[in-house]
Protein backbone atom coordinates (compact mmCIF):
# COMPACT_ATOMS: atom_id res chain seq x y z
CA UNK A 1 0.00 0.00 0.00
CA UNK A 2 2.81 2.39 0.70
CA UNK A 3 4.76 1.48 -2.62
CA UNK A 4 1.14 2.56 -4.07
CA UNK A 5 0.87 5.58 -1.87
CA UNK A 6 4.33 6.58 -3.04
CA UNK A 7 4.73 5.89 -6.84
CA UNK A 8 1.08 8.15 -6.61
CA UNK A 9 2.60 10.81 -5.28
CA UNK A 10 5.51 10.81 -7.52
CA UNK A 11 2.92 10.61 -10.23
CA UNK A 12 1.38 13.82 -9.14
CA UNK A 13 4.55 16.02 -8.07
CA UNK A 14 5.50 14.97 -11.77
CA UNK A 15 2.07 16.41 -13.45
CA UNK A 16 2.74 19.25 -11.33
CA UNK A 17 6.30 19.88 -12.33
CA UNK A 18 5.52 19.30 -16.13
CA UNK A 19 2.46 21.75 -15.72
CA UNK A 20 4.66 24.47 -14.39
CA UNK A 21 7.51 24.08 -17.24
CA UNK A 22 5.76 23.39 -20.08
CA UNK A 23 4.30 26.85 -20.55
CA UNK A 24 8.00 28.23 -19.64
CA UNK A 25 9.62 26.14 -22.59
CA UNK A 26 6.55 26.92 -25.11
CA UNK A 27 7.51 30.58 -24.53
CA UNK A 28 11.60 30.20 -24.97
CA UNK A 29 11.32 27.66 -27.89
CA UNK A 30 8.42 30.64 -29.48
CA UNK A 31 10.68 33.26 -28.93
CA UNK A 32 13.42 31.45 -30.82
CA UNK A 33 11.30 30.31 -34.17
CA UNK A 34 10.55 32.82 -37.05
CA UNK A 35 7.33 33.71 -38.14
CA UNK A 36 6.78 30.94 -40.32
CA UNK A 37 7.82 28.49 -38.03
CA UNK A 38 5.86 29.76 -35.54
CA UNK A 39 2.60 29.32 -37.97
CA UNK A 40 4.12 26.21 -39.40
CA UNK A 41 1.62 23.02 -39.10
CA UNK A 42 2.23 20.40 -37.97
CA UNK A 43 3.48 22.11 -34.76
CA UNK A 44 7.02 22.15 -34.24
CA UNK A 45 8.30 21.56 -30.94
CA UNK A 46 11.82 22.35 -31.16
CA UNK A 47 13.36 24.84 -33.66
CA UNK A 48 14.88 24.03 -36.62
CA UNK A 49 17.38 26.69 -36.34
CA UNK A 50 17.83 29.18 -33.54
CA UNK A 51 16.63 32.61 -34.18
CA UNK A 52 17.50 36.03 -32.32
CA UNK A 53 15.30 38.24 -34.74
CA UNK A 54 12.85 38.90 -32.34
CA UNK A 55 15.09 39.96 -29.67
CA UNK A 56 16.77 41.91 -32.16
CA UNK A 57 13.12 43.71 -32.82
CA UNK A 58 12.66 44.17 -28.78
CA UNK A 59 15.57 46.10 -28.39
CA UNK A 60 16.61 47.73 -31.94
CA UNK A 61 13.26 48.41 -33.00
CA UNK A 62 10.78 48.75 -30.03
CA UNK A 63 12.69 50.69 -26.93
CA UNK A 64 12.59 47.60 -25.17
CA UNK A 65 15.61 48.09 -23.39
CA UNK A 66 13.97 51.56 -22.02
CA UNK A 67 10.91 49.74 -20.94
CA UNK A 68 13.06 47.62 -18.93
CA UNK A 69 14.21 50.40 -17.25
CA UNK A 70 11.39 52.12 -16.35
CA UNK A 71 10.42 48.81 -14.78
CA UNK A 72 14.00 48.77 -12.97
CA UNK A 73 13.59 51.92 -11.06
CA UNK A 74 9.63 51.78 -10.95
CA UNK A 75 10.05 48.46 -9.10
CA UNK A 76 13.19 49.29 -7.10
CA UNK A 77 12.18 52.10 -5.57
CA UNK A 78 8.64 51.46 -4.80
CA UNK A 79 10.02 48.18 -3.49
CA UNK A 80 12.49 49.90 -1.22
CA UNK A 81 9.56 52.56 -0.22
CA UNK A 82 7.05 49.68 0.99
CA UNK A 83 9.99 48.15 2.84
CA UNK A 84 11.44 51.12 4.79
CA UNK A 85 7.44 52.27 5.65
CA UNK A 86 6.01 48.51 6.62
CA UNK A 87 9.43 47.41 8.56
CA UNK A 88 8.53 50.98 11.44
CA UNK A 89 4.43 50.38 10.57
CA UNK A 90 4.86 46.10 11.19
CA UNK A 91 6.95 46.96 14.66
CA UNK A 92 4.64 49.73 15.74
CA UNK A 93 1.75 47.47 15.50
CA UNK A 94 3.23 44.58 16.64
CA UNK A 95 4.93 46.63 19.97
CA UNK A 96 0.96 47.90 20.27
CA UNK A 97 -0.26 47.25 23.24
CA UNK A 98 -3.91 47.86 22.97
CA UNK A 99 -5.45 44.58 21.55
CA UNK A 100 -8.74 46.23 20.35
CA UNK A 101 -7.06 49.03 18.50
CA UNK A 102 -4.19 46.46 17.00
CA UNK A 103 -7.17 43.93 16.16
CA UNK A 104 -9.16 47.05 14.00
CA UNK A 105 -6.16 48.21 12.19
CA UNK A 106 -5.34 44.50 11.34
CA UNK A 107 -8.58 44.33 10.29
CA UNK A 108 -8.61 47.36 7.92
CA UNK A 109 -5.53 46.05 6.46
CA UNK A 110 -6.64 42.93 5.88
CA UNK A 111 -10.05 44.80 4.18
CA UNK A 112 -7.48 46.71 1.68
CA UNK A 113 -6.47 43.27 0.50
CA UNK A 114 -9.64 42.39 -0.98
CA UNK A 115 -10.95 45.59 -2.94
CA UNK A 116 -10.39 44.76 -6.82
CA UNK A 117 -7.67 46.76 -8.58
CA UNK A 118 -10.14 48.28 -10.82
CA UNK A 119 -12.18 50.12 -8.11
CA UNK A 120 -9.65 52.48 -7.42
CA UNK A 121 -8.16 52.83 -10.87
CA UNK A 122 -11.02 55.95 -11.25
CA UNK A 123 -10.31 58.05 -8.39
CA UNK A 124 -6.71 57.67 -8.65
CA UNK A 125 -6.95 58.94 -12.07
CA UNK A 126 -8.80 61.70 -10.89
CA UNK A 127 -6.38 62.43 -8.27
CA UNK A 128 -3.34 62.44 -10.40
CA UNK A 129 -5.36 63.62 -13.29
CA UNK A 130 -5.69 66.79 -10.88
CA UNK A 131 -2.06 67.37 -10.48
CA UNK A 132 -1.11 67.15 -13.77
CA UNK A 133 0.72 63.85 -13.12
CA UNK A 134 -0.92 61.18 -15.38
CA UNK A 135 2.00 60.32 -16.88
CA UNK A 136 4.73 60.23 -14.25
CA UNK A 137 6.61 57.24 -13.45
CA UNK A 138 6.79 59.37 -10.07
CA UNK A 139 2.90 58.88 -9.74
CA UNK A 140 3.40 55.14 -10.50
CA UNK A 141 5.40 54.54 -7.99
CA UNK A 142 3.84 56.32 -5.34
CA UNK A 143 0.73 54.11 -6.32
CA UNK A 144 3.02 51.46 -6.20
CA UNK A 145 4.08 51.93 -2.69
CA UNK A 146 0.96 53.09 -0.99
CA UNK A 147 -0.53 49.37 -2.19
CA UNK A 148 2.10 47.63 -1.20
CA UNK A 149 2.57 48.98 2.09
CA UNK A 150 -0.94 46.92 3.74
CA UNK A 151 0.20 43.47 2.86
CA UNK A 152 4.22 44.81 3.80
CA UNK A 153 3.04 45.73 7.41
CA UNK A 154 0.99 42.35 8.01
CA UNK A 155 4.11 40.41 7.12
CA UNK A 156 6.09 42.52 8.57
CA UNK A 157 4.30 42.53 12.07
CA UNK A 158 4.01 38.69 11.71
CA UNK A 159 7.88 38.44 11.92
CA UNK A 160 8.59 41.00 14.46
CA UNK A 161 6.52 39.21 16.59
CA UNK A 162 8.58 36.55 16.61
CA UNK A 163 11.69 38.80 18.32
CA UNK A 164 11.14 38.91 22.40
CA UNK A 165 10.88 42.18 24.15
CA UNK A 166 13.03 41.18 26.81
CA UNK A 167 16.15 41.19 23.84
CA UNK A 168 14.99 45.29 23.49
CA UNK A 169 14.64 45.83 26.89
CA UNK A 170 17.90 43.70 27.84
CA UNK A 171 19.84 46.25 25.02
CA UNK A 172 18.01 49.66 26.72
CA UNK A 173 19.40 48.60 30.46
CA UNK A 174 22.27 47.71 28.81
CA UNK A 175 22.29 51.91 27.63
CA UNK A 176 20.98 51.55 24.17
CA UNK A 177 17.95 54.18 23.22
CA UNK A 178 15.05 52.83 21.68
CA UNK A 179 16.25 53.96 17.82
CA UNK A 180 19.88 52.10 18.26
CA UNK A 181 17.84 48.69 19.47
CA UNK A 182 15.48 48.97 16.69
CA UNK A 183 18.61 49.40 14.05
CA UNK A 184 21.25 47.33 15.97
CA UNK A 185 18.86 44.42 17.41
CA UNK A 186 15.39 44.06 15.71
CA UNK A 187 16.49 44.87 11.89
CA UNK A 188 19.37 42.45 12.12
CA UNK A 189 17.24 39.81 13.20
CA UNK A 190 14.73 41.02 11.20
CA UNK A 191 16.95 40.24 8.12
CA UNK A 192 14.86 37.30 6.55
CA UNK A 193 11.74 38.47 6.82
CA UNK A 194 12.51 42.23 5.22
CA UNK A 195 14.14 40.18 2.25
CA UNK A 196 10.30 37.90 1.87
CA UNK A 197 8.85 41.24 2.15
CA UNK A 198 11.09 43.05 -0.44
CA UNK A 199 10.96 39.59 -2.76
CA UNK A 200 7.12 39.74 -2.77
CA UNK A 201 6.66 43.82 -3.15
CA UNK A 202 9.54 43.55 -6.00
CA UNK A 203 7.85 40.88 -7.65
CA UNK A 204 4.23 42.30 -7.54
CA UNK A 205 5.06 45.65 -8.74
CA UNK A 206 7.24 44.21 -11.75
CA UNK A 207 4.24 42.35 -12.51
CA UNK A 208 1.45 44.86 -12.58
CA UNK A 209 -0.05 45.92 -15.56
CA UNK A 210 -3.67 47.97 -15.04
CA UNK A 211 -2.78 50.38 -12.82
CA UNK A 212 0.50 51.26 -15.25
CA UNK A 213 -1.76 51.47 -18.38
CA UNK A 214 -3.98 53.65 -16.59
CA UNK A 215 -1.36 56.17 -15.68
CA UNK A 216 1.16 55.94 -18.33
CA UNK A 217 0.44 57.16 -22.02
CA UNK A 218 3.68 58.18 -23.48
CA UNK A 219 6.14 55.62 -24.88
CA UNK A 220 9.12 56.51 -23.37
CA UNK A 221 7.53 55.97 -19.94
CA UNK A 222 6.16 52.46 -20.51
CA UNK A 223 6.90 49.64 -18.15
CA UNK A 224 7.35 46.20 -19.30
CA UNK A 225 3.58 44.95 -18.43
CA UNK A 226 2.47 47.94 -20.39
CA UNK A 227 5.36 47.30 -23.79
CA UNK A 228 4.25 43.40 -23.81
CA UNK A 229 0.50 44.30 -23.65
CA UNK A 230 1.25 46.74 -26.47
CA UNK A 231 1.95 44.31 -28.68
CA UNK A 232 -1.64 42.93 -28.64
CA UNK A 233 -3.62 44.56 -31.19
CA UNK A 234 -6.62 44.34 -33.62
CA UNK A 235 -4.27 43.18 -36.65
CA UNK A 236 -2.99 40.28 -34.73
CA UNK A 237 -0.33 39.46 -31.83
CA UNK A 238 3.69 39.10 -32.56
CA UNK A 239 3.59 35.72 -30.85
CA UNK A 240 7.54 36.11 -31.24
CA UNK A 241 8.11 39.20 -30.30
CA UNK A 242 5.58 38.62 -27.23
CA UNK A 243 7.23 35.53 -26.12
CA UNK A 244 10.97 36.86 -26.03
CA UNK A 245 9.35 40.13 -24.43
CA UNK A 246 8.05 37.75 -21.35
CA UNK A 247 11.97 36.10 -21.16
CA UNK A 248 13.62 38.84 -20.68
CA UNK A 249 10.84 40.23 -18.19
CA UNK A 250 11.41 37.04 -16.54
CA UNK A 251 15.04 37.71 -15.76
CA UNK A 252 14.92 39.92 -12.92
CA UNK A 253 12.27 37.88 -10.82
CA UNK A 254 14.16 34.64 -11.64
CA UNK A 255 17.72 36.75 -9.83
CA UNK A 256 15.66 37.98 -6.96
CA UNK A 257 14.67 35.33 -6.36
CA UNK A 258 17.91 32.89 -6.78
CA UNK A 259 19.77 35.42 -5.17
CA UNK A 260 16.91 35.69 -1.90
CA UNK A 261 15.25 32.27 -2.16
CA UNK A 262 17.68 31.22 1.43
CA UNK A 263 16.12 34.47 3.10
CA UNK A 264 12.61 34.17 1.46
CA UNK A 265 12.08 30.92 2.89
CA UNK A 266 13.36 31.55 6.26
CA UNK A 267 11.17 34.59 6.69
CA UNK A 268 8.11 33.00 5.39
CA UNK A 269 8.41 30.35 7.71
CA UNK A 270 9.59 32.28 10.30
CA UNK A 271 6.39 34.90 9.96
CA UNK A 272 4.09 31.98 9.59
CA UNK A 273 4.94 30.06 12.86
CA UNK A 274 4.58 32.18 16.12
CA UNK A 275 6.89 30.54 18.55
Amino acid sequence: MKTFLKIGKFVLLALFLFMAIAPLYWVIVTSLKGDREIYSYPIKYWPQSFNLDNYKYLFQISNFGIYFRNSIIVSLVASFGALITSTFSGYALSRFRRKRTKALFLLAMYFTQIIPTYMIMAPLFTIFAGVQQTDSLMALTMVYISVMIAFSTIMGKSFFDRIPIALEEAAMIDGCTKTQTIFKIIIPLSLPGLAAIFSFAFVNIWNELFLAVMLLNSDSKMTIPVALNSFISKAGVSWGVLSAGIVVALLPTMIVFAFAQKYIILGLTAGAVKG
